[in-house]
Parts: structure tokens; sequence; C-alpha cells
């Protein structure tokens, strides 16, 4: 199945799927960390990720010691992110065109959390270490850049995310996530140590970090 690949594609393959492994199409993972809602809060969460359909992940953090309750989802061509204190105040509500735009943005990179899908997207390489995942055409095809080690471990995932991280208009900006840790559940080996920011690559990207997280269970779907 992958031996029409490009290598770098082939190695991050074969290194993420052990022989014999299912073709999973779904994880739910749970998973604890950061997240800088101002300051940086630590916070739970559970996530559900189908590459190509659509993802749901639902946390609940502390903001002085007080419950932020909330969830990111993109399901059925709609996307929205909504956050309420004591899970009755609203924090953040947004919804709409650019929403859905950033969502399938995370959504694409998200395929390291299920690579079994990897039919889904158009794969090709980018020179001896980078694998690209393709998603979508047009202007709203998803460009996902997997920058490997010699074994086939990502390391960095890279792309131009649909936002505004700065509070302005909307456009494409550096986004990435940073693998510090790999776990390996049901044949898969998948990240389990994440950082992840806006503005990857460049002298703001510790700036532009705002998610820290270890995986801490995986069910295959």
């Amino acid at each position: 199945m992958v031996a029409g690949l490009a290598e770098p594609v082939r190695r991050y393959l074969t290194h993420a799927i052990a022989p014999g492994t299912p073709l999973w199409q779904s994880v739910e993972v749970s998973m604890v960390g950061h997240i800088r809602i101002g300051a940086w809060r630590p916070f739970t969460a559970t996530q559900v990720v189908a590459p190509g359909r659509g993802y749901i992940w639902a946390a609940d953090a502390r903001l002085h010691g007080i419950p932020v309750i909330g969830y990111d989802r993109l399901s059925g061509g709609t996307g929205e992110m909504r956050w309420r204190l004591l899970d009755l105040v609203p924090v953040v509500s947004t919804d709409g065109p650019d929403m859905v735009r950033s969502a399938a943005g995370r959504l694409a990179s998200e395929i390291v959390l299920v690579p079994t899908a990897f039919r889904g997207a158009t794969w090709t390489g980018d020179g001896p270490d980078t694998a690209v995942a393709g998603w979508g055409s047009g202007e709203e095809q998803e460009r996902v850049e997997l920058h490997l080690g010699p074994a086939g471990q990502v390391r960095r995932v890279l792309m131009q995310r649909w936002g505004n991280p700065d509070g302005g208009p909307f456009g494409r900006h550096p986004f990435g996530v940073t693998v510090d840790e790999e776990r390996t559940d049901a044949g898969v080996t998948l990240p389990a140590v994440v950082r992840a920011g806006w503005f990857r690559g460049t002298d703001r990207q510790d700036a532009g970090e705002f998610f820290r997280a270890r995986i801490t269970t995986v069910t295959f779907r």
C-alpha cells in the first residue's frame, strides 16, 4: 500500500503503523496539560478525531481556581469554539466561516494521531526528511508538513493555518506542533507529548505557543 509513495512518506507510515494493524479511521484520546488563557492554565480534555470528517475537543481548565468548561469542534461542515466560566458565563464564543477554515487546518494536522487513515490524504515528499499530507483542493486545500527523524518519527508538524493570532484580519499564518515524546497503542505510534502554537519557525514562536499536553489514554476505532 505504501510502495509507490515517496521515501519520507514510507518511512513515516512504516514507523507509525506496525504490520498487521487494522486501518483505524478514528481515535479517542484523553490528555492533560496547560493552555494559555492570558496565563498558562492547567486543563484536562478528551478528543475524538476522524481525519477528513471532523473532531471534537472537550476540556476543563481552571481560571484562578474557577472551572472553565469548553469545546472546539468541526463536524458536518460547521465549526465552533465555546468556553464558559462555571459552565454558565460565556468566555469565548466563536463560529462562522473563519472558524470552519481554522478548524479544518487543525483537523488536517491531526492526521498524526490517526496515521492509519492515511489514504484520505494526498502524500508527497519535500526533501529527504519531510512528508507532506494534502487535504482538499483550491483555496481550501490544507498542506501539512511532517518533519521526520531518521527512523520516521515525527519531530515537528508545520503548516500555514487560517486564523487571526494577533486579533487582526484572518489569513494564513505559520502554525506548528513540536513532538517531544511518542507512544504506541494498538500497533500505532503517535505523538504523546506536544507543544503547539502560532508563528512556528519564526522569531515569534515562543510568544505564539499556547498549548502543551500529554496524551494519557488512546482508543482507536
